[in-house]
């Protein structure tokens, strides 16, 4: 009689377009919070208990009540991630702002298509900077066709904010120029092994993630080349990708410095 290794749970990349984005930007100190207090797997918090616990300081309960959910949406649905986050004692504060991008990404369809395509194709198409009615036009465009001029301008902003926060444009005025954040050898290891779990268009070397922060065609099989985690080799159009560790958390345990899973 064989015994098999169950299959990883999968997660699909969520395809519903919402604006929730103008009430929970990035959060990158309030998803710090979240990931200290939460237990991965189980129940969601109670906001009304991360209001009386000042998890995110001094704020409203309805705000509170935004960012416990959207928090949730998008780190506490996946409990394999959340242990990770919540145990990388020497995650950078740069490490920490990309991730929350990629998961920002994962939970909203809007951002990832800005983030993830617009952006690139402006560059591609010669054009390195950005202006904001040209995110209110490609928001009318790409949202909601209920979504009225002030929903469409109140998103724009927020993208805008949310973008130079990770490192994707360099100015709050225009014209914005577009550039791309510092990526750690880490990031790039954790959002692979994450992405394994996870049902998305695309294939590990062409998806919106990684292309996102410049990771795509010569200079992604660069840094995978030097990557321990992963065998990356090219001949020609044969491309050879071998994983070192089995999951996320096999990768965390045997390659953070200063991490340990609780048990």
């Amino acid at each position: 009689m064989t015994s098999t290794t169950p299959e990883p749970r999968r997660y699909p990349e969520a395809t519903e377009i919402h604006s929730r984005l103008i009430k929970c930007p990035l959060a990158v100190e309030e998803s710090r919070a979240y990931w200290a207090r939460t237990v991965p797997g189980g129940a969601p918090p109670k906001a009304q208990q991360a209001f009386d616990e000042y998890w995110f300081g001094a704020k409203s309960l309805p705000w509170v009540k935004e960012l416990v959910f959207n928090l949730q949406t998008r780190f506490g649905a996946y409990p394999e991630a959340l242990r990770i986050l919540q145990n990388w004692r020497s995650i950078s504060p740069e490490t920490r702002a990309v991730i929350c991008h990629w998961h920002l990404q994962l939970t909203d369809p809007i951002y990832r298509a800005f983030s993830g395509d617009f952006l690139l194709a402006r560059r591609e198409a010669g054009h390195p900077h950005l202006y904001r009615n040209s995110v209110i036009a490609w928001v009318a465009e790409n949202g909601k066709s209920s979504w009225t001029l002030g929903t469409q301008k109140q998103l724009a902003t927020r993208l805008l904010s949310v973008a130079l926060s990770v490192g994707l444009i360099s100015s709050r005025r225009d014209p914005r120029s577009l550039t791309f954040p510092r990526v750690s050898d880490d990031a790039i290891a954790y959002v692979l092994h994450f992405l394994r779990i996870i049902n998305f268009r695309g294939t590990l070397l062409d998806n919106p993630y990684l292309r996102s922060v410049g990771l795509e065609g010569p200079t992604l099989e660069a840094r995978l080349r030097k990557l321990p985690e992963v065998n990356f080799q090219r001949i020609g159009d044969v491309v050879e990708f071998d994983w070192r560790y089995p999951c996320l958390g096999a990768w965390a345990e045997a390659e953070l410095p200063q991490f340990g899973l609780e048990s």
